[in-house]
């Protein structure tokens, strides 16, 4: 079965070594074009790219998906599927170009959590499990046929990186499994019409205004919020003591016992100078990790180490 693969993070990765390991024939790759990055702004190829080199796989980057070349060219390999993993939205030029169709490997039990950030709103969301899973491709987004699904917990204070790096192993062993039923044809498929009487939870694009975290939430939705942000893009907090503000990110915390009958949200409490306790409604975190504008991440007791200005502390 001849597959052209299209992703470009590292959490496709995996997926791509996985599908070559099992033998299957990859004949091309479909990646993003060589961007500027680092201090001198040199092209970089994406994770992979660099995979595909690595295993002698021809590569196609095309900026704009409909244009006629890269077409005819990705048209020239005759591939009997497609895979995509962590790629950009396709045109049905694209999908529906190979006869046994495009496949998707999603980072959440679907229908759930559709749309674009599933890890974090899982998390974010409070959910204990999460999953994977594979479908068909179709015009709308996510919400294709789906082929496999496997389940996975998600702990108490598992970080979206965290449960990131787990679903990617475990995302290749399902996408592969899903590819071998396909080219025996023992593949079933449920429409995720057929999934009837719930409201589906959404996985929007992130963006810096929901990053920002409101101290006036029960901890339990702070904590959750921060974990969820962790570790990119960040959750972001403005931190007043004294006559100064200054924003910074926090990615590690942990639900804490009341540290002091406090009842304003945002309030600082700094305990032997090593553990930075933040007041939220109904209850209390202890944030473990951060870093400020322009500085490397560090834990609570480095930090508290170089920064002396604790006057009325509190965050907001």
């Amino acid at each position: 079965m001849r597959v052209i693969f299209l992703g470009t993070p590292d959490f496709a990765v995996p997926t791509l070594e996985a599908i070559i390991q099992s033998g299957f024939d990859v004949v091309a790759v479909v990646t993003a074009p060589d961007r500027p990055a680092g201090r001198g702004l040199q092209l970089k190829s994406s994770p992979i790219k660099e995979c595909a080199i690595r295993h002698n796989i021809p590569v196609l980057q095309p900026e704009k998906l409909k244009d006629p070349v890269f077409l005819e060219e990705l048209r020239a390999f005759h591939a009997d599927i497609q895979v995509v993993v962590a790629f950009r939205m396709l045109p049905e030029l694209v999908w529906n170009m190979p006869r046994l169709g495009t496949w998707n490997l999603h980072a959440s039990l679907l229908p759930d959590f559709r749309g674009a950030a599933p890890i974090n709103h899982a998390i974010i969301q409070g959910e204990i499990e999460t999953g994977l899973s594979t479908f068909k491709l179709v015009h709308e987004i996510d919400q294709g046929a789906i082929a496999l699904q496997h389940k996975l917990p998600i702990g108490p204070n598992e970080t979206a990186g965290e449960l990131h790096d787990r679903m990617m192993i475990e995302g290749a062993v399902l996408l592969c499994e899903t590819l071998r039923r396909i080219e025996e044809g023992t593949i079933t498929l449920r429409e995720q019409s057929d999934y009837t009487g719930k409201k589906f939870k959404e996985a929007p694009k992130l963006n810096p205004a929901f990053c920002q975290i409101h101290f006036n939430q029960p901890a339990s939705t702070v904590h959750n919020h921060i974990r969820g942000l962790s570790p990119f893009p960040g959750a972001w907090s403005n931190l007043v003591s004294g006559d100064e503000k200054t924003t910074f990110k926090i990615f590690k915390t942990l639900l804490a016992n009341d540290v002091l009958n406090v009842e304003s949200p945002g309030t600082v409490v700094i305990l032997e100078d090593t553990h930075i306790y933040v007041c939220c409604n109904n209850g209390w975190i202890e944030i473990l990790e951060l870093q400020l504008a322009g500085k490397r991440r560090m834990s609570a007791r480095e930090f508290l180490i170089g920064f002396r200005n604790r006057e009325n502390m509190r965050l907001e």
